[in-house]
């Protein structure tokens, strides 16, 4: 008897479980997301200005700027401990005031990292304010996601970095492949 087919959770459900595999991207992939991306987003909203949140969402947010034909700029967050609370380390521009604004990072799983971008740009009162993400692995529902996956995953632009004046693996992407069984 042949197995019923997979019906794919609703948009707004929530993943419930642990990574439960990797998705490792490569460029050719990433382009085709930020392009979708972009094509979704045009569809929809008419940003004047894209907003990549530094450091991994400054890379979609340029490209979808692009392709958009958009102005761009950053605002930088970061969290100075591991799980600790995320804090803005460099405001978005005054140029947001006024204006339609796209904000886009790379992932997004509780929101904490743009909940705390959407304020940032609130203060500078823009005209609209939106969210994108390449990858939406959790709970928090961004305006735009190129894909929704519970699955672990490993980025184009990071996977490789220097330690001691070798290129590895990045450690925690390691542990997560050992872990995973990758």
């Amino acid at each position: 008897m042949p197995a019923a087919p997979r019906t794919p959770p609703p948009r707004n459900a929530r993943p419930t479980r642990k990574p439960h595999g990797v998705l490792e991207v490569d460029w050719p992939l990433f382009g085709e997301m930020c392009r979708a991306l972009a094509l979704r987003i045009f569809r929809a909203y008419d940003p004047e200005v894209v907003i990549g949140i530094a450091r991994a969402g400054v890379i979609p947010g340029a490209v979808v700027a692009s392709i958009l034909q958009r102005d761009f700029a950053s605002l930088a967050i970061t969290r100075t401990e591991a799980g600790g609370r995320p804090v803005v380390i460099a405001a978005p521009p005054r140029l947001v005031t006024g204006r339609r604004v796209l904000i886009v990072d790379e992932t997004c799983d509780s929101g904490a990292t743009m909940k705390l971008a959407l304020n940032a740009v609130r203060e500078l009162k823009p005209a609209d304010v939106k969210t994108a993400v390449s990858f939406r692995t959790g709970p928090f529902q961004p305006d735009f996601a190129a894909l929704e996956t519970e699955n672990f995953i490993i980025l184009p632009w990071d996977r490789e970095v220097i330690i001691d004046g070798e290129i590895v693996m990045r450690p925690d992407y390691a542990a997560k492949l050992k872990e995973l069984g990758g």
